[in-house]
């Protein structure tokens, strides 16, 4: 398999977590998102989306977008599920997920910034008070979610939702923002950095990190 990523993409942070839990390899193809890369028309050809991350399996099949890449390998290769069996529990999962995947990441990632920048002729400050506003309002929706019981964020093993909490908490820190009004969030980040697959998948770790 290949991963089209960078380093400090989110979305392709959540399927680099996915792969370590589940053990598959793969070779990393980077695509520098700062730099325009992605928009590149030799890209286009990999995923006409001009995104990241995209996953090309061993016959060339070209998957994209993170939760439905990320849906696939959990279907494809069951060790290690990601997602509950039972219905309820899926949904569940699935939620949490979408909190953080479909309405905090989209706000806040690099296009928006960089159209708040170049379009809307905003400072850097007040595109850091952007990003800090919609962290703080997604993850006070999150923390309301989550169980203090839980060591993960549903139950004690690593799901899909993890997968996308961990990157959104890193793009947090990165921006400064202030995470102590969601203990619970901070506490279920602090427990997954402690195990490998989250560790090695994490941006600093990246042979393409700066």
């Amino acid at each position: 398999m290949k991963l089209y990523t960078y380093f400090r993409s989110g979305a392709a942070f959540r399927v680099r977590i996915a792969l370590n839990l589940k053990g598959i390899g793969y070779e990393p193809v980077f695509v520098h998102l700062a730099k325009g890369e992605h928009r590149a028309s030799e890209y286009a050809r990999v995923n006409p989306q001009a995104l990241v991350p995209t996953l090309v399996l061993d016959d060339g099949t070209r998957l994209n977008q993170s939760l439905a890449i990320i849906e696939y390998l959990d279907e494809k290769y069951p060790q290690t599920p990601l997602l509950p069996k039972e219905p309820l529990g899926k949904a569940r999962v699935r939620s949490l997920s979408g909190l953080i995947a479909s309405e905090i990441h989209p706000l806040n990632n690099l296009r928006v910034l960089q159209h708040l920048k170049r379009a809307l002729g905003q400072t850097q400050e007040q595109i850091d008070a952007w990003y800090r506003h919609w962290i703080a309002d997604g993850l006070a929706k999150l923390e309301a979610e989550l169980s203090s019981k839980n060591k993960c964020c549903f139950g004690d093993t690593p799901t899909l939702a993890d997968c996308c909490l961990v990157p959104q908490i890193f793009g947090a820190k990165r921006y400064n923002s202030d995470l102590s009004p969601y203990p619970i969030a901070t506490r279920v980040f602090e427990h997954c950095m402690k195990l490998d697959a989250f560790d090695r998948a994490q941006p600093s770790k990246q042979p393409d990190a700066e």
